[in-house]
């Protein structure tokens, strides 16, 4: 009688598989360092390992090791600096980078200017109510600075402009909120950029906004947070 016993062990059954994303070697270092950096190891300031450590603590290549370190770069985790007391210095990610980050969404996805001014409309009066309750004084001479370059009326078109994104910015600012002022730094930006403003801001244009910002400015030089949300929200709708 036949011995199925053999057959059935060397049967094989179709297995299945998926692909396996494997990561790259720089892409697990940066990741490994950035936890470091956000849980406080590497504090604000302080230099990373030098790259040649880093090299032989990881057995990565140099190669490796300096894409790690321009990904936390990029990330506004890290400034290198070159040089004999260069290295890789620890930062902490700021409005800057949150602006660079949403500059990004908005390039990359073709965000359309109505989402823009909406997004502003839903921002900017609460920007307004906040920097009435938490701006220093240091904060009130940025906007009045900005202020008294958007009344400058010799100015080109391009310096009123700058002036007009440089007093929202800074209205942004004195919220101590860094998300809210990212926002802000970069749909200014783009709204800016998009905007045919040579046959839009004429003379009565540039006196309304100048007229606007000093009645926003007020309210938060007087620490009125409803005044200020609801003039602002007049200004921008």
């Amino acid at each position: 009688m036949p011995d199925d016993t053999s057959d059935q062990q060397n049967i094989r059954h179709a297995v299945r598989l998926n692909p396996i994303l494997v990561p790259k070697a720089s892409d697990v270092l940066a990741e490994e360092l950035r936890e470091r950096i956000l849980h406080g190891e590497f504090p604000e300031g302080t230099a990373l390992p030098p790259e040649r450590d880093l090299v032989t603590q990881t057995r990565m290549s140099r190669t490796t090791v300096r894409e790690a370190l321009r990904i936390l770069e990029v990330q506004g985790l890290v400034t290198i600096r070159a040089g004999r007391t260069g290295g890789a210095f620890v930062q902490r990610p700021g409005g800057e980078s949150v602006a660079d980050s949403v500059a990004l969404v908005i390039r990359g996805q073709q965000i359309r200017m109505a989402a823009l001014m909406e997004t502003r409309e839903a921002i900017e009066p609460n920007c307004a109510e906040l920097a009435a309750r938490y701006r220093s004084e240091e904060d009130l001479t940025r906007i009045d600075a900005a202020n008294e370059a958007l009344a400058a009326e010799e100015d080109s078109l391009a310096e009123f402009l700058q002036a007009n994104i440089d007093w929202h910015i800074a209205v942004a600012t004195a919220t101590h909120n860094e998300l809210l002022s990212g926002f802000m730094l970069a749909i200014s930006r783009a709204i800016y950029a998009a905007t045919d403003n040579q046959s839009f801001v004429d003379a009565e244009v540039r006196r309304t906004t100048v007229l606007a910002h000093k009645s926003i400015t007020k309210a938060i030089r007087d620490r009125d947070p409803v005044a200020a949300a609801r003039r602002m929200k007049r200004h921008v709708l």
